[in-house]
């Protein structure tokens, strides 16, 4: 998995490409976790993310409740395989999809 992290202002957006699994999803959770401090709007780019586990679901949900404490968050542009399994675990009704 490959991770593109673009600062503007308190805006962070994070575009992701590959899959993220287990193996994968360890390096997302640091980078999250290095980056939140000060920021207010969590820009997630999935456009060429082809994959997605539990653990990656993990880290968006962790994710997820950081930024409803400090600004709002914001899934874009799954594919058709990501959006099944947000809509499998009913991730989309958790998430912000846009």
């Amino acid at each position: 998995m490959n991770i593109k992290k673009q600062l503007n202002g308190t805006e962070l957006t994070l575009s992701l490409s590959g899959a993220l699994d287990t193996e994968n999803a360890p390096k997302l959770e640091e980078v999250m976790n290095e980056s939140l401090t000060g920021v207010t709007s969590l820009i997630i780019d999935l456009k060429d993310l082809n994959y997605i586990s539990s653990s990656g679901l993990r880290v968006l949900l962790m994710a997820s409740k950081t930024m409803n404490r400090q600004g709002t968050m914001v899934v874009k542009n799954p594919n058709e395989v990501v959006s099944e399994v947000f809509e499998f675990t009913g991730f989309n009704d958790i998430l912000t999809i846009a």
